[in-house]
């Protein structure tokens, strides 16, 4: 059986806290570095990989990639100035896909 990694990508103040919790953190500076780490951890045993919003809006082809295969699932984190709305729209474009309707953010009228 498999034990899996988790780890984090993203600037250093945003993935800080992660590291407190036993997640492999992997401080970057550019979307190139991220995208060159994300490509290692792919290629290693990492289950879960949570990457900051604002590198991965420049890595999506890949991040699009990867989530269409089983692991590892890589989940899109706000980084320390703020949310740009892409993790929570791929939280609610993969219940649309598995259940076919907008279960979490209808509007009751």
């Amino acid at each position: 059986m498999s034990t899996y990694k988790i780890a984090v990508i993203g600037d250093k103040d945003s993935i800080l806290g992660f590291k407190t919790i036993g997640v492999d953190t992997f401080p970057v500076t550019s979307s190139e570095s991220a995208l060159n780490t994300l490509k290692q951890l792919v290629s290693e045993n990492y289950g879960v990989i949570f990457v900051t919003e604002e590198l991965a809006r420049n890595m999506e082809d890949v991040i699009n990639e990867l989530h269409r295969r089983y692991l590892p699932a890589v989940v899109l984190i706000p980084n320390s100035k703020g949310a740009l709305g892409m993790g929570i729209q791929q939280i609610k474009d993969n219940v649309e896909k598995a259940i076919g309707a907008d279960i979490l953010f209808r509007k009751e009228g």
